[in-house]
């Protein structure tokens, strides 16, 4: 008996840990009945998901950096295409990468292949008439956001929450504990400064966390930094705008690269580009101010089109009112955000002001430091008990268990 083959497309670096993870969990459940292949990354390759491609070298940010990338996406999609027609998969597994993914999920339709969309993209942030191609092409949405199964079921989606893969990754990751002692070990709280996975959002964001870095410590002389860099490549980034800040003799930042799950543990607070990187700061419950820097233009245009309040997830799962109307953002004396677990500033200007005065907060204010831990805290016992791909892996499972038929017609009733 041949096995069940499903055709994952994943094109960003968390994707690719998502996807591993549930192909991992797929065959801890079907073992050898279970064939997984597609595009992906090193951590699928890793975790035995047959690579056509690694979509993550892909995975770019930029108008002209996308426009470069065009004819190589469409090769692929052909490629993809191609595959549906001659190897009819039992099933595709799409995550993230939506801007590609709407033709992934067109394609396997036309073929007659269920399409799954696990973490699905977040419409219901700035694109809801999007829903229409989900609806259209996509079968099954599973979903990592508690409100997202009810919002995508409003639209006539069959949607099913879940939880987030990532708090997976987090449950089962072990940390140095020996550097993490020896970051506690020394003098002064630790400030952990996390400029981004992205070398576009290295060089938007770093800069400005180095200028509230020099605030910090004018208030709090014995606070000590460090700096959690994603990757080799952006050290040069780092280290310029380190020496441009121009920091008092034995102030200037210690940069780490691979160390962020360390670093975070062992700090008092944080200062983060906007990103996934707010949930493992929730699951180590670090008090957070976050920001998100784009230039003028960007910024008038998500005005327009933002539906919701908060740029950061961790502030979104606590809001009462998902959907305010106006929208606007996040305002420190505005009665609306007390709730605000994770300030935040998604900016074209200085705010770097603002970002030191939360922090400076957090280290001399033990009262406002505590309750913003426990909040921290409550929510991470909510939301970040894990198994999420186990879920989705059974899910998967039990869908393809009936007729293909059935798994493609399924809808919401």
């Amino acid at each position: 008996m041949l096995p069940t083959t499903v055709f994952f497309s994943v094109g960003e670096p968390s994707g690719d840990l998502h996807g591993a993870n549930l192909a991992c969990e797929l065959r801890s459940q079907a073992g050898e009945a279970i064939r997984c292949v597609g595009f992906g990354g090193p951590r699928m390759a890793r975790a035995g998901v047959e690579l056509h491609t690694d979509l993550t070298q892909h995975a770019v940010m930029g108008f002209v950096r996308v426009l470069s990338s065009i004819p190589q996406l469409l090769r692929l999609k052909r490629q993809a295409e191609r595959y549906f027609r001659e190897e009819k998969p039992d099933a595709v597994v799409l995550i993230d990468f939506p801007g590609f993914n709407w033709h992934i999920a067109k394609a396997a339709k036309k073929h007659g292949v269920p399409v799954f969309y696990y973490g699905t993209p977040q419409l219901w942030g700035w694109a809801s008439w999007r829903v229409k191609k989900l609806r259209r092409n996509v079968d099954h949405a599973l979903c990592k956001l508690p409100f997202e199964e009810t919002w995508l079921r409003e639209r006539g989606c069959n949607a099913t929450y879940v939880g987030h893969p990532y708090f997976d990754e987090l449950r089962t990751r072990k940390l140095d504990e020996a550097f993490v002692a020896q970051q506690r070990a020394q003098s002064g709280p630790l400030v952990t400064l996390l400029p981004g996975s992205r070398t576009q959002e290295v060089r938007a964001n770093f800069a400005e966390q180095c200028a509230a870095a020099k605030q910090i410590v004018k208030s709090v002389p014995a606070a000590r930094f460090a700096v959690a860099a994603f990757k080799d490549s952006h050290l040069p980034i780092i280290e310029a705008a380190i020496r441009q800040a121009d920091f008092p003799a034995g102030v200037a930042p210690a940069v780490h690269v691979g160390r962020t799950p360390e670093l975070i543990e062992a700090a008092t607070c944080c200062v983060a580009v906007s990103g996934s990187v707010s949930l493992e700061l929730l699951y180590h419950r670090k008090p957070t101010v976050i920001v998100y820097r784009i230039s003028r233009l960007m910024h008038a245009i998500q005005k327009r089109f933002r539906r919701v309040r908060y740029i950061t997830l961790v502030n979104l799962l606590t809001a009462a009112e998902l959907f305010p109307n106006p929208v606007g953002a996040y305002d420190p004396q505005d009665p609306r955000d007390q709730h605000v677990l994770m300030p935040e500033y998604l900016a074209c200007a200085d705010v770097s002001a603002q970002l030191a005065e939360h922090v400076v907060t957090w280290l001399t204010d033990k009262a406002a430091y505590t309750r913003t831990e426990q909040g921290l805290r409550e929510l991470c016992d909510r939301i970040g008990s894990g198994g999420a791909s186990q879920r989705a892996a059974e899910y998967l499972l039990s869908a393809l268990d009936r007729a293909p038929a059935q798994v493609a017609a399924t809808r919401v009733a």
